[in-house]
């Protein structure tokens, strides 16, 4: 049964597009004017009941609610306001959105059948160059291998889209599938076509109820385009990032399912766009959003993402924009694959020249073309050069006719402190990064000359500055720079494991680039952008790539799981950057699994692993009863009665996941895994462990030799150490080596606490 879209919410401020912050525990309060003098406050509510015994669910649902309230007025008469029925799930989730008062919800809780009640929340938002820098080309390698994605559908979770744009036209592609559900709310004639097959919106999502999914944030559009926008050539950003704009898979249908408005999403809506998802037979799903760290049976996001791997439907969301912080991860849940943030090798680049001659390169995507050949005096408007500078008032500093130095603002806001140097009358802006966001850039439209360096470029400024009674600068401005080094570096912002909820398993899973990424945009109040691409970062932005890879995966093997196509993903990644070097974190560090996951994204070679480390849903209810949550939570998670004690358990190490986690324990560690074999039918892959001194790993058997495709064949993985005791902190791997195929994974032993 469809959800029904029932009301609508006011939009709340805009939040910024392109950043997924952590979770902030919000209620959204709505007041429904009431027949008479009074108001009745209401809430938004998500309500986990049983699931049914007969098939009309929505009035299932209903039998909940109470048939009517009356609330005094003082006058004779009062008045008779019913609560309102938003969603009724059918899919993902066992249960459905309502508005109730707070004696509503008291009532509807003592019935029976009722299970759990959610109070909704709102889940904030979280390339020409970038199909190049993965290896895509159109002549040779996954791009023709797969038809370009020809036949996947992938389904958006987002701001909605702009139709009209060049990325979506449908040239070279299909009609839609046959197995295609959906419907598309746009008018006749202007809106979907065979790239988009299908648009909705939902509740919050909408400015009335027959407003169609258009993207008033831009978010949707770039995420859209990034997945599976088709070639759009010249296309560029104020002249900067030049080439053939085109998503991962080019050829890929598009359905769009607009749950958030203006950057604000609405937990109902978004359980409501999954439902309709899974019930449309999208085959991908590209989640940019998402909650922070919690218990998966408190978590309907949970829940609902794994309904729709248990219905085979891939699932790519964010680990978050909350980085670098340990056990910042969102997502975490290891039925979808969890996307970190990397750079890559191109730099839209400004340059500082100081008056003793020192050069730093940085970004800004302000590019004039005279530069480089006055230079103004510069200043640090804070009372020493220990203390944060006042970038927004400059009290006793005079910045007229001066380049500011200032501390960059973090994941926003950087824009608008040189709005505040420009009110002042500065002439140019530095921006440096605090130590813990190292060397990440951002290219931002900035308002007046500026650039962004890193923490080692604004220390060396810094200390320049101190050194003389009249230092100067000058900005020079080089416009777009490729092959860059290093590249395939980690984001300081995004999010980093272990995960809280199952520290067990690694998460990330993988790193997609989301540095600076050019693509489609809607204009919007906040960014008016009349060229048609922007160029934004976020982990937002590395999640729409795996979905699109994701979607040339499956149509080249339509019937793997979406555990294989994650193994294959994850099996098949580069440790390494373009120089042959480890890849590095925000601080040019080697940057750890918890921050990368196994690595950044090969997708010339995850069409072809050779192996992959499937999983039955099965086998996630085991890992989810070894969780330790008891039959009730398990069972809240699936949707239905579980008993652990029939089933059975397993430890987190013991799931079959394409990466080894080990806790810190007395005694070795022995694991077990299975691989099937999806590459050559006779094939012959060796063990080999590369591990810090002083861990020992043992494989056994250190041969699979197999004889057909879809062999499976199991092997264990015993770890240990001196001392007899897995003291942790050692970060490994295990690679299963044949004559065309590297199958790797990751040991990870935690560190001790």
């Amino acid at each position: 049964m469809n959800p029904s879209k029932l009301f609508h919410i006011n939009p709340s401020c805009l939040l910024s597009s392109i950043l997924f912050y952590s979770y902030a525990s919000s209620l959204l309060f709505l007041n429904l004017s009431a027949v008479g003098a009074s108001n009745i406050e209401r809430k938004n509510y998500i309500i986990h009941v049983q699931q049914p015994d007969n098939h009309d669910k929505e009035l299932y649902h209903r039998s909940f609610l109470p048939q009517y309230i009356t609330q005094e007025t003082g006058s004779e008469s009062g008045s008779e306001v019913p609560p309102q029925l938003i969603y009724s799930y059918s899919e993902v989730f066992s249960g459905f959105a309502a508005r109730l008062t707070e004696e509503e919800l008291n009532a509807m809780k003592k019935k029976e059948g009722f299970l759990h009640v959610y109070p909704d929340q709102h889940i904030p938002l979280a390339t020409t160059h970038s199909p190049d820098f993965l290896g895509l080309h159109t002549s040779t390698g996954s791009w023709p291998r797969s038809g370009l994605g020809r036949g996947v559908i992938i389904g958006m979770l987002d701001t909605g889209i702009l139709p009209s744009h060049a990325s979506f036209t449908d040239d070279g592609l299909p009609p839609p599938p046959k197995r295609w559900k959906g419907i598309c709310e746009f008018k006749t004639g202007t809106g979907c076509n065979n790239k988009i097959i299908g648009a909705r919106a939902f509740g919050s999502a909408l400015i009335n109820v027959s407003a169609p999914p258009l993207d008033d944030a831009g978010h949707g559009t770039h995420t859209a385009s990034t997945a599976a926008g088709n070639f759009v050539g010249d296309a560029s950003f104020k002249g900067n990032a030049n080439g053939t704009a085109a998503g991962m898979a080019p050829h890929a249908h598009l359905a769009i399912y607009k749950v958030c408005t203006r950057g604000r999403c609405s937990i109902v809506d978004v359980l409501a766009g999954l439902d309709a998802a899974v019930m449309d037979r999208v085959d991908v799903l590209s989640f940019s959003l998402g909650l922070s760290s919690g218990p998966f049976q408190y978590d309907p996001i949970a829940m609902a993402t794994f309904k729709a791997m248990e219905k085979g439907i891939f699932v790519s969301c964010a680990a978050g924009n909350t980085g670098p912080a340990p056990g910042s991860i969102s997502n975490e849940f290891p039925w979808v694959l969890t996307v970190a943030a990397g750079t890559m090798d191109r730099k839209i680049r400004a340059s500082v020249k100081l008056g003793n001659r020192k050069e730093f390169d940085g970004e800004s995507l302000f590019q004039p073309a005279n530069s480089g050949s006055i230079s103004y005096p510069l200043v640090y408007p804070a009372s020493n050069l220990s203390e944060n500078p006042d970038c927004e008032t400059f009290e006793g500093f005079d910045i007229n006719g001066k380049i500011v130095l200032c501390m960059s603002s973090g994941i926003s806001g950087r824009v608008d402190i040189g709005s505040s140097v420009l009110g002042f009358g500065g002439v140019g802006l530095i921006l440096m990064n605090s130590k813990a966001e190292g060397y990440t850039t951002f290219a931002d439209v900035h308002v007046l000359p500026a650039t962004h360096v890193s923490y080692n470029a604004g220390s060396a400024i810094l200390s320049y500055i101190n050194s003389t009674t009249n230092p100067t600068a000058m900005l020079v401005f080089k416009g777009t720079v490729m092959d860059a080094s290093p590249s395939r570096t980690i984001a300081f912002f995004s999010s980093r494991g272990p995960s809280k909820a199952t520290p067990g398993i690694l998460k990330p899973d993988i790193t997609g680039p989301g540095m600076n990424i050019l693509a489609a945009w809607a204009p919007t109040q906040m960014h008016p952008i009349e060229q048609g691409f922007n160029i934004v970062s976020g982990t937002s932005m590395a999640t729409p790539h795996l979905s699109g890879i994701a979607a040339l995966i499956k149509s080249m093997h339509p019937d793997w799981s979406p555990a294989a196509i994650k193994s294959a993903i994850m099996t098949t990644s580069d440790n390494t950057d373009h120089s042959g070097e480890p890849i590095k974190d925000e601080q040019y560090q080697k940057a750890s699994f918890f921050a990368m996951g196994t690595g950044h994204v090969n997708p010339s070679r995850a069409v072809d692993p050779g192996l992959v480390y499937d999983l039955k849903v099965s086998d996630y209810i085991s890992y989810l009863c070894g969780l330790g949550i008891g039959d009730d939570g398990v069972s809240a998670v699936l949707h239905r009665s579980v008993n652990c004690s029939v089933i059975g358990s397993i430890k987190e190490a013991e799931l079959n996941y394409p990466a080894i986690v080990i806790n810190p324990q007395l005694g070795p560690v022995k694991v077990n895994r299975t691989v099937t074999n999806v590459g050559l039918a006779k094939s012959r892959y060796v063990a080999m462990v590369d591990m810090p001194k002083g861990i020992k790993v043992i494989v056994q058997p250190r041969i699979l030799r197999f004889s057909e495709v879809n062999q499976k064949m199991s092997f264990s993985v015993t770890v240990s150490s001196r001392g007899n005791r897995v003291n942790g902190g050692g970060e490994g791997s295990l690679k299963w080596v044949s004559s065309s195929h590297i199958v790797k994974s990751p040991i990870v032993i935690v560190a001790s606490t």
